[in-house]
């Protein structure tokens, strides 16, 4: 039977897969999501470990997707967007390391980014249409999602990024394409890049533009990250139903929401351990059941966790059978118990970041980056507040290549991280000029009205 998604503010009537990922967000400015989740067996999570990425890949979505894009067309899909190695490392006793920017952009963004191109330029050829690309970015996505959709024939990218608030490498990865990738640069926060998306979403005025979004507002984007959960838990324990400890880097929340998704469909977790910055929204959430969104957003290191208000809190809100808005309006309490059982988050200042980068460097001879850092401080905390837990394995995610951050790693470890193939051809590369002045929504719409 064929899973439909409904909205996370209600107003909509339920899609089908197709429609939820070309149209990205919902018609109500809600987010799609799941009515209902699909389960796997226990026994074949277990046979993951004897499987590739690719393969987990084929069983995992085919179970929400159906038979809507054909088994064939599935596997050459994911094939060839998941043909990069996820290394996990042990570090120390049971905890480990699930390294997830071995992807051309070096970032954990490349599992979604590369599927949800594919699967939007299938559905674009078969209905004989075009798309234009609108995507937000704090640091790494705009970089995935710039590159997974470069030079495709049916779809044009439009990516904003706060200027202030990502590295030179970040932005480069963005702003040296050209072709059917155009980077804008503004003023302004993560969430003023994010609200302007959304907003042109929204605008009847702009429905001529066949618009949709490659962020992680985008469920064809959130789906794929659901997989590096099954491949690295298959990869860490030895017996059939044994359950492992996640620390998930939060910043948009789409890491933890494929986390989460992956334990609905039956993946064993004990508890997953949602690491912020000092953006530190839901963890006071969680403390005082009252929301409160962080205004400004606060700049931190980790630079893709600069998020003051969550797309994907919606629907985590959702899965616990609660209700919050775009603009943050919590409508109906979730099941606040629930979510304690299953997750837990805690706040890492830069301080505490930065202090993680270098003891972890003294301690094992490797470096780490800032939002890996965040995940490992997290998870430190947990296994000092929880020490009955600590027979546990726990599979910290690294996020992004120390080399995006080279500043930060020599002032704190006196060493420059070494640069990736696919870095290093960017360094030089010349940046196209950014193409307009974006100060108000006004001049966002401008812009898409003059040039699609």
């Amino acid at each position: 039977m064929e899973i439909k998604f409904h909205s996370t503010n209600y107003n909509t009537p339920d899609v089908d897969f197709k429609t939820a990922i070309i149209r990205g967000q919902a018609l109500d400015k809600g987010l799609y999501m799941l009515n209902e989740i699909p389960k796997l067996e226990s026994t074949q999570i277990f046979s993951f470990k004897d499987l590739e990425l690719f393969e987990i890949g084929n069983i995992v979505l085919s179970k929400i997707i159906g038979k809507i894009i054909p088994e064939q067309n599935l596997k050459e899909i994911l094939g060839t967007a998941l043909n990069f190695k996820v290394p996990i490392e042990k570090i120390s006793n049971n905890d480990y390391i699930c390294y997830l920017d071995k992807g051309p952009t070096c970032s954990f963004k490349d599992f979604g980014a590369r599927t949800l191109a594919r699967m939007m330029e299938y559905f674009l050829e078969s209905e004989d249409k075009n798309a234009v690309i609108l995507t937000a970015t704090s640091g790494d996505t705009g970089g995935a999602v710039a590159q997974a959709f470069y030079k495709m024939r049916r779809i044009k990218v439009v990516v904003l990024y706060p200027k202030d608030e990502i590295s030179d490498l970040q932005r480069k990865q963005m702003t040296t394409l050209g072709q059917n990738v155009t980077a804008i640069g503004i003023n302004g926060k993560f969430d003023d890049c994010q609200r302007l998306v959304k907003t042109a979403f929204a605008d009847s005025d702009l429905k001529h533009i066949n618009l949709s979004s490659a962020n992680s507002i985008n469920f064809g984007r959130l789906m794929p990250q659901t997989l590096y959960y099954f491949w690295s838990y298959s990869r860490v324990v030895e017996n059939k139903g044994e359950k492992v400890i996640f620390s998930v880097p939060s910043g948009n929340f789409g890491n933890l929401m494929g986390g989460l998704i992956a334990f609905r469909m039956g993946l064993p977790v004990r508890k997953f351990i949602s690491a912020v910055n000092e953006n530190d929204e839901f963890p006071n959430y969680l403390e005082t059941g009252i929301y409160k969104k962080v205004e400004p957003s606060k700049k931190c290191i980790s630079n893709a966790m600069n998020v003051g208000h969550p797309s994907n809190l919606a629907r985590l809100i959702d899965l616990y059978r609660g209700q919050i808005d775009e603009l943050g309006i919590v409508h109906k309490d979730p099941d606040l118990n629930k979510i304690h059982q299953e997750i837990v988050s805690y706040s890492i200042d830069d301080n505490l970041t930065k202090k993680t980068i270098a003891d972890f460097y003294q301690k094992y001879k490797k470096i780490i980056e800032p939002h890996g850092a965040v995940g490992w401080a997290a998870l430190q905390k947990y296994r000092e507040i929880y020490p009955e837990n600590n027979n546990f394995k726990a599979i910290n995610l690294e996020t992004a290549d120390p080399a995006k951050f080279p500043e930060e790693i020599i002032s704190l470890i006196n060493i420059t991280p070494k640069i990736p193939n696919s870095l290093e051809i960017i360094q030089n590369k010349e940046e196209f000029p950014n193409q307009v002045e974006v100060n108000e929504y006004r001049d966002f719409k401008k812009f898409l009205r003059e040039n699609f």
